[in-house]
């Protein structure tokens, strides 16, 4: 079988993965006759094509023929399903990119072809938006070819930072589920705006811009947060009294167990517990 470098496969083309898809086409980093995507029914398949005007299947075989990069995006409870069709088929010249949470290199390296590369990713949600970041590791077999191979691919979802694959737990708590942090503390501010009777839209806005506009400050101008925090603290002004009554609740002390106890469920994932 001939590998094609430029030929990336994208096995579950759900959020994420389309997310992936449409990322590589906007960009012009790979044509539609360079990627091929499987769906689970043959109306998805019709849409993908339609919408980017790639190839679309219902094979997971055919579409790892000859990809250079084999991206696996199924949910966690279709990888047993999907490596025991693809696994005896993929060769040591592909790279294969696991974007499914909680599955260890070790797990898919037990089911595929001795020598072939795997790569771990973790990206959150935002990459479907295409401002996502993802952490990810190598495997046994993959080497810095194979690492660079599959961080020019996730770039298109964001950014990415590489780590030891036994931190990718502590990943998985912070950036994975980090998102759903934000949208607990998003509902409590908007609540509290209506509870000082701004309207829904209102509040809404304000404090989801809000949460826009401090990220941005923190990446673009490389802020730390506890320099920002001080600028917009004044001496016993507004905000000095609101940080006191977080600390007082214990919101940090929260935060800390509360993303300490995402990693152990993530290692217990990890392992096999249901």
């Amino acid at each position: 079988m001939t590998i094609d470098a430029r030929r990336i496969a994208i096995l579950g083309c759900g959020k994420i993965g389309e997310a992936l898809l449409a990322g590589l086409l906007s960009t012009g980093w790979r044509k539609p006759s360079e990627i091929v995507a499987t769906a689970r029914r043959e109306e998805r398949a019709a849409e993908l094509r339609e919408r980017h005007g790639i190839e679309a299947t219902l094979s997971n075989t055919d579409a790892v023929a000859g990809a250079g990069v084999v991206v696996i995006a199924v949910k966690p409870q279709d990888f047993d399903t999907l490596l025991g069709e693809i696994g005896s088929l993929l060769s040591p010249e592909q790279t294969v990119l696991s974007v499914a949470a909680a599955i260890p290199t070790a797990a898919i390296e037990r089911r595929v072809s001795q020598g072939v590369p795997v790569v771990r990713a973790m990206p959150n949600a935002p990459a479907t938006v295409h401002e996502g970041i993802a952490g990810i590791c190598a495997g046994a077999h993959a080497a810095e070819e194979h690492v660079a191979a599959a961080e020019e691919v996730l770039t298109h979802l964001g950014a990415v930072v590489r780590v030891a694959e036994p931190y990718m737990d502590a990943v998985t708590a912070v950036s994975g589920s980090g998102p759903a942090y934000f949208a607990l503390l998003a509902e409590a501010m908007i609540e509290a705006g209506i509870l000082l009777g701004l309207s829904r839209e209102i509040s809404t806005r304000l404090v989801v811009q809000t949460m826009l506009g401090t990220g941005v400050l923190l990446r673009d101008e490389q802020m730390h947060p506890v320099e920002l925090r001080e600028a917009v603290t004044s001496p016993g002004g507004t905000t000095i009294r609101a940080i006191r009554e977080l600390e007082q609740a214990g919101v940090r002390a929260a935060f800390l167990n509360a993303i300490q106890a995402a990693m152990e469920r993530s290692r217990e994932l990890a392992s096999g517990e249901s």
